[in-house]
């Protein structure tokens, strides 16, 4: 699938990508080869990716987004605070969880 750099949807995706990649220390051969793709194709796809010239169909995106321990939506999400609100949930434990969605939804107490 052809990206438009320009695009800011997929300027979003790309930069979540990289810094989800870079705060693991993953290279970007890594990353693809654990995500299943080819590792004589893996750098340059995911190099490819990251500069916007091709995006990922949503199973790979999904792939990805395992592979580096975040939300699929945490690669799409164009607001900081909604995708740094994204990864503490993902990452907090269940009742942490379940205390944050009584919270918002106003079942404090």
């Amino acid at each position: 699938m052809k990206a438009t750099g320009s695009d800011s949807a997929t300027d979003v995706w790309r930069t979540r990508l990289k810094q989800a990649r870079l705060s693991l220390g993953l290279s970007q051969k890594q990353l693809g080869v654990d995500a299943g793709l080819d590792e004589f194709v893996a750098s340059t796809r995911i190099n490819r990716y990251e500069q916007g010239v091709h995006a990922p169909d949503y199973p790979m995106s999904v792939r990805l987004a395992k592979v580096l321990g975040v939300p699929v939506a945490y690669l799409y999400c164009d607001s900081e605070e909604l995708a740094e609100l994204m990864l503490a949930y993902h990452r907090a434990p269940k009742a942490a969880r379940k205390r944050a969605m009584a919270a918002l939804s106003g079942d404090a107490g």
